[in-house]
């Protein structure tokens, strides 16, 4: 797949951000009801992954659309470079701790595609995982590709839905929204020297986000790409992809059993005679 295909400023169908806030309001309210009976029902669990270069909106993306869900049925977590711990396992060991039980909503910031995309761009990262002499070879990425697929597979033979956003940003927008932090002393504290570094290697991570996104995208875990210039859309966007995938797996309050409806009857006897 090319990337180049996609346009990051892109805002189809609308022309303008007018209108927009309302339609985030209704649109957070119906997925607030998915969530709770995604809770109730119990029965599936559902894993967000997003991906992106720095200063795409990961963070606000999560925070603005994922406020929206039913706290007691929604987990994210952020990860950032592997400890030394995590340095001792496989490279999906931190991620499959942290997914998500069922009747509740897994939101990564960044994943096990970290191993494909940062590690691909700087294959000296490798050595710190101290793999056996001979594992790592001119096949390591797509043997990495293999074994995501298997894995994501398997999670979904299991119950558990996987959606993969990557929210696609342009040099040019970064740059300015690395500028904007820069020049704002509330935000300086998300910028980093090493974003000037990283970004000196777009085109690497480029190709390395066009690969993984092509050899992992399948129809079970499929990789969405949304254009991310413009925050609002984005977040707009990643609202309507969480309740296409919640709206897709036919949520229901459970019914009760004779058994149930009759402790409940006993119950509220019981209430209304005290």
């Amino acid at each position: 797949m090319s990337l180049a295909r996609y346009d990051p400023a892109d805002i189809a169908p609308f022309d303008s951000p007018k209108g927009s806030a309302r339609l985030m309001h209704r649109t957070l309210r119906r997925l607030y009801d998915l969530t709770d009976l995604l809770s109730a029902q119990s029965r599936w669990s559902v894993l967000f992954i997003f991906q992106a270069m720095d200063g795409a909106g990961k963070d606000g993306a999560i925070k603005h659309v994922m406020r929206g869900l039913d706290p007691k049925a929604t987990q994210v977590f952020a990860f950032r470079a592997p400890s030394t711990e995590e340095l001792k396992h496989d490279f999906m060991w931190r991620c499959m701790k942290a997914l998500p039980e069922r009747g509740r909503i897994g939101v990564f910031n960044r994943s096990y595609y970290e191993e494909v995309l940062v590690t691909r761009v700087h294959p000296n990262l490798l050595e710190a995982q101290s793999l056996p002499h001979g594992r790592v070879t001119k096949h390591i990425w797509n043997e990495r590709f293999e074994d995501i697929r298997d894995i994501e597979r398997y999670l979904v033979r299991n119950g558990t839905v996987i959606r993969k956003i990557f929210l696609n940003v342009s040099k040019h927008e970064q740059r300015r929204r690395f500028l904007m932090r820069l020049e704002n002393p509330a935000k300086r504290w998300k910028f980093s020297v090493n974003d000037v570094n990283e970004r000196l290697r777009w085109k690497e991570y480029m190709h390395a986000y066009e690969e993984a996104i092509g050899a992992t995208s399948t129809i079970d875990a499929p990789w969405y790409v949304v254009p991310a210039d413009n925050k609002w859309y984005a977040r707009l966007t990643v609202a309507r992809i969480a309740i296409e995938t919640l709206e897709s797996l036919n949520l229901h309050v459970p019914a009760m059993s004779r058994r149930e409806q009759r402790a409940l009857n006993h119950a509220k006897r019981r209430l209304r005679a005290k």
